[in-house]
C-alpha cells in the first residue's frame, strides 16, 4: 500500500490511533509503526468500557480499524528519533459489525441513507472560539487581545492564527479565511466545504490542533460555548447542500430564492426537528447560555436570505455559482460532537423530502424586535431555553432517537440528565450575592 511508503518516508514511529467519545472528545491508542499494518487489516483491541457512552463492563472488547484516508504527521511531535502520525478510526465490535454507538458510524449511517435517495451531504462548518491566557498558571477567562470583529490586530492575535492556518494544512485541511470574531479575543477560522464525513473529520481534528498551537504559545483555546456573560459567545453556524449525479440538489433558477422544492423541503424539515436536534447541537448547560436574543444567535423557528436573526439563513445568491446554494443552520455550537450534529441535521433534513414538508413563509425583519404577541400571530416557535428541555425535546422527538440509535439515544440522555442535575444542585455565587442578605 502507498501509505506505508509514506510513513517510511515521513520516519513515522509511533501511530495514534483516534476515535470519538458520546461527546466528541478525541481518544487516542499509540501504537509503535511496526503494528500498524496488523492494525489496518485486523484491528487493534481496546477496552470499550472506559470510554463515555461505549459498552459495560462485561462486553467491553472492541477493536479500531484506521481508515488509511486521515492519515496525518503530527507537528508537535516531530524527533530525529522518529515522529508521530495519526489515523482516524472506527470502532467494531468482536463479531466484525460496526460499534452502534460509534459516532463516526453514526454519521456514516445516515449519509448512507441519503445515498440510497441519491443524495451526498455537503457541510461546512464556521467553529468559533476564544483564546484566552493565564494567570499565575491558572486558567481565567481572560482574553488575551483587545480586538473586534474583523480587527488587523498587532498583538500575538495573528501570529498565532497564521500558525494555526500552517499546521492545520498539515492536516490536509484546507483552510479558506481566519480572522478575528466580534468578542475579545474571539476567533474563526474556516475550512472548505466537503462531503460531511470528511468535514465530520476535519472539524473534530481542528479542534484539537487549535488547543494544541494555542498551548504552544501559552495560551489556551477553548469551543466553551459562553464562557464570559454579556458578551458574544462562540456559535457554528452550519452550511449545507445536498448533491445529485454531481449538481447541486437545492439550486432552481426559476424561484426567487434560487432553491428548488427538494431545499424547501429540507428546510422544513429541519425546522419541524429543530427542537429535538437542540441537545445534540446546543448540547452543554452552558450551550443555552449562548442562545439568548440579542447575541446573533438565533432562538426563533424561521428562515429567511437576509435575516441573521432567523434560524435558518439563505446566503445570496451569485450569478452564475448555482453549485454554492446552500441554507445555512445558525444554532450549532462548537461544543457538540460533529458526527451526531451531522447525522441529526442530514435525518431531519431528508425527513422533510421524504414527506413533502413545505416551510413556512420566510421571515425578513428582525425577530429580536418581536414582542410575544407579534410572534404568537407569526406562530414563531422558539429553540429550548435550556438543556433540560432540550433533553425532553429529543425525548419527544422519534426521528431524532433514530438518527442516534437506540444505544446512543439512551447513553445520551443519562449522561446528560446527569450533567443537568449536576448543575441544578449547584449553589451558584450569583445566589449568594442576590438571596443571602435578602432573606
Amino acid at each position: 500500500m502507498e501509505i506505508f511508503e509514506q510513513i517510511e518516508q515521513d520516519n513515522v514511529q509511533f501511530v495514534n490511533l483516534q476515535f470519538t467519545d458520546l461527546f466528541g472528545m478525541v481518544k487516542s491508542i499509540t501504537i509503535p509503526v511496526k503494528h500498524l499494518e496488523d492494525s489496518v487489516k485486523h484491528g487493534t483491541w481496546f477496552d470499550g468500557s472506559s470510554i463515555d457512552g461505549f459498552a459495560r463492563i462485561h462486553e467491553s472488547d472492541m477493536y479500531l480499524k484506521p481508515d488509511v484516508n486521515t492519515y496525518a504527521v503530527l507537528p508537535w511531535h516531530n524527533s530525529h528519533d522518529g515522529n508521530t502520525a495519526r489515523f482516524i478510526c472506527d470502532v467494531h465490535r468482536p463479531d466484525g459489525s460496526p460499534f452502534e454507538g460509534d459516532p463516526r458510524q453514526i454519521l456514516k449511517r445516515t449519509l448512507a441513507d441519503a445515498k440510497e435517495m441519491g443524495f451526498e451531504y455537503n457541510v461546512g462548518p464556521e467553529l468559533e472560539f476564544f483564546l484566552f491566557r493565564k494567570d499565575n498558571g491558572k486558567l481565567l477567562p481572560l482574553p488575551h487581545d483587545k480586538g473586534s470583529y474583523f480587527d488587523l490586530t498587532t498583538d500575538q492575535a495573528y501570529d498565532i492564527r497564521r500558525d494555526m492556518n500552517t499546521t492545520l494544512q498539515k492536516f490536509n485541511i484546507n483552510v479558506e479565511a481566519s480572522h478575528h470574531e466580534v468578542a475579545l479575543g474571539q476567533h474563526e477560522i474556516d475550512f472548505r466545504y466537503a462531503d460531511a464525513l470528511t468535514t465530520a473529520d476535519n472539524g473534530t481534528t481542528m479542534r484539537f490542533v487549535l488547543k494544541a498551537i494555542a498551548q504552544k504559545h501559552g495560551l489556551h483555546a477553548t469551543f466553551m460555548p459562553k464562557p464570559i456573560s454579556g458578551i458574544n459567545g462562540s456559535g457554528m453556524h452550519v452550511h449545507q447542500s445536498l448533491f445529485k449525479n454531481g449538481k447541486n440538489a437545492f439550486f432552481d433558477d426559476s424561484d426567487k430564492y434560487k432553491l428548488s422544492k427538494t431545499a424547501y423541503s429540507f428546510i422544513a424539515g429541519q425546522l419541524k426537528h429543530a427542537k429535538g436536534m437542540s441537545a445534540i447541537l446546543s448540547p452543554t448547560v452552558n450551550s443555552y447560555k449562548r442562545l439568548v436574543p440579542g447575541y446573533e444567535a438565533p432562538v426563533y423557528l424561521s428562515w429567511a436570505r437576509i435575516n441573521r436573526s432567523a434560524l435558518i439563513r439563505i446566503p445570496r445568491y451569485s450569478a452564475g455559482k448555482s453549485q454554492s446554494t446552500r441554507c445555512e443552520l445558525r444554532c450549532p455550537d462548537p461544543s457538540c460532537n460533529l458526527y451526531l450534529t451531522f447525522a441529526v441535521m442530514l435525518k431531519a433534513g431528508l425527513d422533510g423530502i421524504k414527506n413533502n414538508f413545505e416551510p413556512p413563509e420566510p421571515i425578513e425583519e428582525n425577530l429580536y424586535d418581536f414582542d410575544d404577541k407579534k410572534l404568537q400571530e407569526k406562530n414563531i416557535d422558539t429553540l429550548p431555553h435550556s438543556l433540560w428541555q432540550a433533553l425532553k425535546a429529543l425525548k419527544d422527538d422519534r426521528l431524532i432517537q433514530e438518527a442516534l440509535g437506540e444505544h446512543t439515544y439512551t447513553k445520551y440522555i443519562e449522561a446528560k440528565t446527569k450533567e443537568w442535575d449536576s448543575y441544578r444542585l449547584q449553589v451558584t455565587p450569583w445566589e449568594i450575592e442576590n438571596y443571602l442578605e435578602k432573606y
